[in-house]
């Protein structure tokens, strides 16, 4: 549900977009319907020139994203951190993801 509210929050912006770090510390699962979402909400992202990146990605979802090919779908980082950090240097040099 949370992503779908943020998917909404995207699309329905009025001013510019911010760039999106999800932190799945917390999370030991993701279904197709999640992972539908996490498509959705990058693709929602992109047609603003944003990005999305995920962090803190536990064993078990990471085993997922290998599975199905989308570790070369998603960015990824360590931590909350370093995935915001990440995004304010690829804006600085120009975008580069």
């Amino acid at each position: 549900d949370e992503l779908a509210v943020l998917i909404d929050r995207v699309k329905d912006a009025e001013g510019p977009v911010p760039h999106v770090v999800l932190n799945f510390s917390a999370v030991t699962y993701v279904n197709s319907s999640n992972i539908a979402q996490m498509l959705k909400l990058r693709q929602t992202l992109a047609k603003s020139n944003r990005r999305l990146k995920l962090c803190s990605v536990g064993d078990e979802v990471w085993s997922v994203m290998l599975v199905t090919g989308l570790d070369k779908v998603f960015l990824f980082a360590p931590d909350p951190m370093t995935a915001l950090a990440g995004l304010q240097l690829e804006d600085a040099e120009g975008g580069a993801a």
